[in-house]
């Protein structure tokens, strides 16, 4: 079987109403898994006290789900290859609807965090092959306006999350924050035939790759997480990281379509966008995280008036990915991701510099100035990642986009983290400072893609 060309896989996206039904089932499918990775975080306090398990222990809820979500992005990307994109999605949800069930009726920590574990297996799965999905759905004039919708559906799900997580805990209690999966999960399985197979290839997965990558993405992340608290052992498991990355180049060598995809860094446009979403994904983590610590421990706000002001954030992406998806149709993608890294680093810069004692409340114009950037990053940034790939590695494309964004915020974590140990007084500003110098450092490298561009 020859792999499909670009125009066959893609001729001008499905007929209505298909591609309505396939958007409808895709969007239902994000909305599960950003809905319940914001809902898990907030109920750990909760689950702990419930499980009778201690807080450290209750945090592998959700660590099992991410390391499981890192470890199979790419050996589901190279399987959608192989067998269309369908069959890894509808896998992927049947999956994390049954996990979800297991999950609501866990006994003990232990069964629910091999339903979370569970759960990450089937998000890769839809993550993976979310790119693919939307490239071959939406016409090839109106792919910004349908990555746009994307967006606005997991900006409303992050700003949802806290929300109906809170109400779930005070009225249901906590096996509903799972069950709450069940409807939208058998929902989206009666939509799976809308969903494109898009272009195949033929090619083999090697089992020891697979390992080796779950090795290295595992081993890398954990201990990015770890390297504050625990320095010697972080060092070691990125060691050894580094070690299951050098095997998996060795074997995967001269392959046409490497498990790891860094065949596809080939292309100019594509290697500026991975940079960039690698920047923007760590500067958003930083904030996310460096902005309660300043507000909570050095302003003395609550957890509720704080979630509150940085609601702002994935409100104003909802707004603005509608806007840079029109526009990124129309006009050059990476003069869009040029200015949205520029308010990024405005809205960083000002929450670090302004004096925000006796005036918190402008933590809201702050976060108002960066979400909308993020919403001008994005979406753009998304649609060169989707553009700028042969048709046949959808898969490979949607697992780098998906694992830029995973490492981006491991990073950024780790950067925080690392801060905090160092200096805590200082450490939230700092942070909100280096988010500011990535968002821009995001910016330059849509600068340079655009004079090549131009040159080209």
């Amino acid at each position: 079987m020859q792999p499909s060309t670009p125009a066959q896989a893609r001729a001008d996206g499905l007929p209505l109403p298909r591609r309505y039904q396939a958007i409808a089932a895709l969007l239902a499918a994000i909305t599960m898994t950003v809905l319940d990775g914001g809902i898990a975080n907030l109920a750990l306090p909760s689950i702990s006290e419930a499980l009778g398990v201690s807080a450290a222990g209750s945090v592998w809820i959700v660590t099992a789900y991410q390391l499981a979500l890192v470890a199979l992005l790419f050996p589901f990307a190279a399987l959608a290859e192989r067998v269309g994109l369908r069959r890894v999605f509808g896998a992927g949800v049947a999956l994390f609807t049954l996990a979800s069930l297991a999950c609501a009726l866990a006994p003990t920590l232990g069964w629910l965090v091999a339903g979370r574990a569970l759960q990450g297996v089937g998000a890769a799965a839809i993550m993976c092959v979310s790119a693919g999905i939307v490239r071959n759905t939406y016409p090839r004039a109106q792919l910004g306006r349908g990555i746009g919708i994307n967006a606005l559906c997991v900006a409303i799900g992050s700003a949802a999350a806290p929300t109906l997580g809170a109400a779930l805990l005070t009225w249901a209690g906590w096996p509903w924050l799972f069950a709450i999966n069940l409807p939208i999960g058998l929902l989206t399985l009666t939509l799976l035939r809308a969903i494109p197979e898009g272009p195949r290839a033929p090619r083999r997965i090697d089992g020891l790759s697979v390992v080796l990558n779950a090795g290295l993405f595992c081993l890398g992340i954990t201990g990015l997480e770890r390297i504050a608290e625990q320095p010697r052992l972080s060092l070691g498991l990125l060691a050894v990281a580094a070690l299951c990355l050098a095997g998996l180049l060795r074997r995967e060598r001269g392959k046409p379509a490497p498990l790891l995809p860094l065949d596809l860094l080939d292309h100019t446009l594509f290697r500026h966008a991975m940079l960039g979403s690698l920047c923007l994904f760590s500067s958003q983590m930083l904030c996310f995280i460096a902005l309660p610590f300043y507000l909570q421990h050095q302003l003395g706000l609550s957890p509720m008036h704080t979630g509150l002001l940085m609601m702002a954030w994935p409100l104003t992406v909802a707004v603005a990915a509608q806007w840079s998806g029109r526009l990124a149709d129309r006009h050059p993608p990476q003069a869009l991701c040029a200015f949205g890294g520029l308010a990024i680093a405005v809205g960083a810069a000002c929450a670090a510099l302004w004096p925000l004692a006796g005036q918190p409340s402008l933590v809201v114009l702050f976060m108002a100035i960066s979400g909308f950037g993020f919403g001008f990053f994005q979406v753009p940034n998304n649609r060169v990642l989707l553009t700028s790939t042969p048709a046949h590695r959808d898969g490979a494309t949607g697992g780098m986009q998906a694992t830029a964004r995973q490492t981006g915020m491991a990073a950024g974590s780790a950067a925080i983290a690392l801060l905090l140990g160092i200096t805590p007084e200082h450490a939230p500003r700092i942070g909100l400072g280096l988010a500011a110098a990535l968002a821009v450092a995001a910016a330059l490298v849509s600068t340079r893609a655009v004079k090549r561009r131009h040159a080209a």
